[in-house]
């Protein structure tokens, strides 16, 4: 009896805290649906227009690259990898945090991640699309791009599996395909509530195909449950090996500033850092559109800043520790490129990694920072540069000053570089206003489970 009342205790402490406003079941339900049922907004057109105009652009520069070749690009001598492995890495890195806050928190059962979950896991499969993009184009012959999965071709040519780009074909592809199923499970309950709430035949139809005839009976929810839970258990290792695998592209290498065991757990913190800084910046600007400061709250924000500010503290760990080891090894190589980083060419760009992912986030040690709106969101859109920037430093320091002096030159990147990344938020940012329009980008479920009312022992209300 006392564990029951203290239970009882505990989830009205946890709703109270984390939804505001007294709501029900019938609020939320309302509240979240309305959203997809309403009229359209002008702003919406606005917004999804302007992104699509990106995305063709990005498209229409792809295919010049593919009738050009990879000569319209920046690259030189020395920089054989450019922006395209630059974003690349910086997108995978993007689509972490989804995972991150629906899976692993889900096994620990942290209840606050329950108005996020929805949208974070929708802009981990955009950002891993967007990231897919970048391999397939960068390798040249995009018309041989089939090679590299192990499919028979009439060249009798395999696949080479001890090639660090066949890994991430791997890794990506199965990161994708997992995140992809474990955010339509969740979508299905909800599918059937917009169903049953249609008022054109044309939407029932399409809302119960992909709802899978769901009722809402207690065998069709411990199967949900089940489903839910071994799919959170499956994603929860790929957000570790995920970036650990594309990490190792550089670490196998014997380029001075790439050969490291460090890069692996240094990857998978930066990763987290950045896809929660974009979570944020998505996060704030919804709830104000669409007025949801009732379930995306402050407290929500300012977990999320603290999981930022963790994090950046890893990634600044990580940058002295590399600095550290170059002069404590006593490689004069490594000693070189780390000191070339700081102050040779590209100092510009290393500082101004330096300013946005260990001096801004240091800011949330202060709660009236990381409860301020503004600040925060100019924050996360600081730290996402710098983790821009922290890849690019990476590729092009290393690779522009190698061990010939003869062949140094500096990377600029061009024209066709800048495009085809900003085409990439095209396709994000495409994907990301037809799922706001379309579905409820808020877990109903899920955020009815932590109200007072889903505790059986709240007999009072």
């Amino acid at each position: 009896m006392e564990t029951a009342v203290k239970s009882s205790v505990d989830v009205k402490a946890h709703g109270a805290q984390l939804i505001d406003g007294n709501q029900t079941f019938h609020s939320v339900t309302e509240k979240i649906s309305q959203i997809t049922e309403a009229g359209t907004p002008k702003m919406w057109y606005v917004g999804f227009g302007i992104s699509v105009l990106l995305l063709l652009m990005g498209f229409s520069m792809i295919g010049y690259l593919i009738w050009e070749g990879t000569g319209i690009w920046g690259l030189n001598n020395p920089v054989g990898w450019g922006w395209a492995i630059v974003n690349f890495v910086w997108w995978v890195g993007i689509g972490h945090a989804g995972t991150l806050i629906s899976a692993i928190l889900f096994l620990f059962r942290q209840r606050w991640r329950t108005s996020i979950n929805r949208f974070a896991e929708a802009m981990t499969i955009f950002a891993v699309m967007c990231a897919g993009l970048f391999p397939a184009i960068h390798v040249g012959r995009i018309w041989m791009a089939y090679y590299m999965f192990p499919l028979p071709n009439q060249m009798a040519m395999w696949p080479n599996f001890r090639s660090p780009l066949l890994w991430d074909v791997f890794a990506v592809s199965t990161y994708f395909t997992v995140s992809l199923l474990f955010w339509y499970v969740g979508l299905v309950p909800d599918l059937a509530t917009l169903r049953d709430r249609a008022k054109t035949m044309f939407r029932k139809k399409i809302m119960g195909i992909f709802s899978l005839g769901w009722r809402g009976g207690n065998r069709q929810w411990q199967h949900y449950e089940l489903a839910y839970l071994l799919l959170a258990g499956l994603a929860t290792p790929l957000v570790l090996s995920v970036h650990s695998i594309v990490s190792t592209d550089f670490a196998t290498s014997i380029l001075p500033g790439w050969h490291t065991t460090i890069f692996p757990p240094y990857f998978v913190a930066g990763a987290i850092f950045s896809g929660f800084a974009m979570v944020m910046t998505l996060g704030i600007i919804a709830r104000k559109i669409f007025n949801l400061e009732e379930f995306i709250t402050i407290k929500h924000l300012e977990r999320m800043n603290i999981i930022m500010l963790l994090t950046g503290m890893m990634v600044g760990y990580a940058y002295s520790c590399e600095f550290f080891i170059a002069w404590y090894s006593g490689n004069e190589y490594e000693t070189f490129t780390f000191m070339n980083r700081a102050f040779g060419p590209y100092a510009w760009a290393y500082w101004t990694m330096i300013f946005c992912n260990v001096v801004v986030p240091q800011a949330f040690w202060f709660k009236k920072l990381r409860t301020n709106i503004p600040f925060m969101f100019v924050a996360t859109i600081l730290i996402n540069i710098g983790m821009w920037f922290e890849r690019f430093v990476i590729v092009a320091t290393s690779l522009s000053r190698d061990f010939l002096p003869s062949s140094w030159d500096y990377y600029s990147p061009t024209v066709f570089d800048v495009g085809i990344y900003v085409g990439s938020f095209g396709l994000f940012f495409t994907m990301f206003f037809l799922f706001i329009r379309f579905l409820p980008f808020i877990s109903m479920t899920e955020v009815k489970g932590v109200l007072p009312q889903a505790d059986p022992h709240n007999y009072k209300h």
